[in-house]
């Protein structure tokens, strides 16, 4: 592969880990946007899915950072 795929193949894993990092850093905002309208009040994610919306943002960062070795391997 040339120059331009290694080039895209870096930046696509610098925005899978700038996905993952901001899913680790903010676990309830897809919670908010998916099912915090439906419900009245002040109702919050349970723990459970806050936990497990955590470990999907650290699956994310380690294949990002699989993606950018990889893009940056085929720059070499």
């Amino acid at each position: 592969m040339g120059t331009f795929a290694g080039i895209v193949i870096l930046i696509f894993g610098i925005a899978i880990n700038a996905f993952g990092l901001y899913v680790r850093r903010n676990p309830t905002f897809s919670w908010r946007m998916s099912e915090g309208w439906k419900t009245k009040g002040d109702a919050e994610p349970s723990d459970a899915y806050i936990s497990s919306m955590r470990f999907s943002g650290a699956v994310t960062l380690w294949i990002g950072s699989f993606v950018m070795i990889m893009g940056i391997l085929n720059l070499l």
